[in-house]
């Protein structure tokens, strides 16, 4: 067959089309999470009405307090994964050697992916099954995300995750929310 005569169109199903670098990168390959993580994205309330200082005000009491936590925490649900992921993001880059454990491990289990096709790793006279090399990856890995802090890292995040989603879901008052009640420092 002569490729100069070769002739036709390619069509891409558009399931299959992804726009943008975000898209290429974000292929998920379960339909329940690729679902859920586009409930997330069209959930986003705009960033300007969530953090508009105007609407900070300190609840009249615990059951109000209450009220408004719950509210905010399920109306601002997406802002507050992207506020979790942005520390997420922020404490890796800076802190280097955890940024170098990441790589480090990722680059080991992608190497694992692509020799499992072509050849089997043998240790010893021993053949290691795929998951047997991922093991020895986690545990190699270990100590290195042992001293770059990994630990000390996740309950960082954990702990000022709940502390900025907490103060903002206490004092952002939402729309539908009376604000005539009267503020605590009216009370006062």
């Amino acid at each position: 067959m002569d490729p100069e005569k070769v002739t036709g169109d390619i069509e891409i199903p558009a399931d299959q089309q992804k726009q943008g670098l975000a898209g290429k990168m974000m292929t998920l390959s379960s339909p329940a999470a690729r679902e859920w993580l586009e409930k997330r994205r069209g959930n986003i309330r705009p960033w300007a009405e969530f953090v508009a200082t105007a609407k900070f005000r300190s609840p009249a009491n615990p059951a109000a307090w209450g009220k408004r936590v719950m509210k905010n925490v399920e109306f601002y649900q997406s802002n507050y994964l992207f506020v979790f992921l942005g520390l997420v993001v922020y404490c890796i880059l800076t802190n280097p050697l955890l940024l170098i454990a990441i790589a480090a491990c990722l680059g080991a289990c992608y190497i694992i992916k692509l020799r499992s096709d072509e050849k089997k790793l043998m240790l010893m006279g021993k053949e290691l099954s795929v998951a047997q090399q991922y093991g020895v990856v986690a545990v190699a890995s270990f100590p290195l995300f042992w001293l770059a802090s990994a630990g000390t890292t996740v309950f960082w995040v954990i702990g000022a995750s709940f502390f900025l989603i907490m103060l903002h879901a206490s004092l952002h008052v939402e729309g539908g929310e009376d604000e005539t009640e009267p503020m605590l420092e009216e009370i006062v």
